[in-house]
């Protein structure tokens, strides 16, 4: 009576019942799933059974009468051959099943690594830009060497002026003798000295002819 009780509790776990089958490892069972798939699907299988059937054929064909174990008909054959057919089909979906799913996982990486890279790309595309907008207000190499060109040709030809400008003062006859200090300086676009006055004077007093 208790234990009927007890078992009608609801607070309690129900045992189960009924046979219970063995727990089989699925990736052991793939893996082993896969090694005959491919040893069926590879042509060592396909000689070998061959030479099995011929003889088997050759047996039971030629070998005396109360030798033959699977006389004409071949009916053992055919139950041997019908077994290895039906346990070989589930074993080769079980195998593409397996690829598949390697398959998809190996897609779903692929679709993953795609995404990345599209990503990376867009980052580099829109950092290139960035950099050629940042480079367009900088000076490039070609225009500081333009400007250096410029200022060294400009330096040049300053020292040229600067240099012909002496030679003409030591040239002059008053700067040697050490003329008047009043004098003015030399003419820097011909080089001739300028007027004194008195000859400014005298030339506009002379009567015109």
């Amino acid at each position: 009576m208790t234990e009927q009780r007890r078992a009608e509790r609801l607070d309690l776990p129900r045992e189960p019942r009924g046979f219970k089958l063995p727990r089989v490892d699925q990736e052991t069972f793939g893996r082993w799933a896969e090694g005959i798939a491919r040893g069926m699907g590879t042509a060592n299988f396909i000689v070998y059974m061959t030479l099995v059937i011929s003889a088997w054929f050759l047996w039971n064909t030629l070998a005396p009468a109360g030798m033959r174990f699977d006389p004409y008909t071949f009916t053992f054959l055919t139950l041997v051959l019908s077994i290895q057919a039906s346990y070989a089909a589930p074993l080769i979906l079980l195998a593409q099943n397996r690829q598949a799913d390697r398959d998809r996982v190996g897609m779903e990486e692929d679709r993953r690594r795609a995404t990345m890279q599209k990503a990376d790309t867009e980052y580099l595309a829109r950092e290139i830009a960035a950099l050629r907008i940042a480079l367009g207000e900088v000076a490039t190499r070609d225009f500081v060497r333009s400007e250096l060109t410029r200022l060294a040709e400009e330096l040049d030809e300053a020292a040229q002026r600067r240099q012909r400008l002496e030679r003409r003062h030591r040239d002059d006859p008053a700067a040697r003798t050490g003329g008047d200090g009043l004098d003015e300086p030399r003419d820097e676009v011909d080089g001739d000295p300028p007027g004194d006055g008195r000859h400014d004077r005298a030339t506009s007093r002379r009567p015109e002819s």
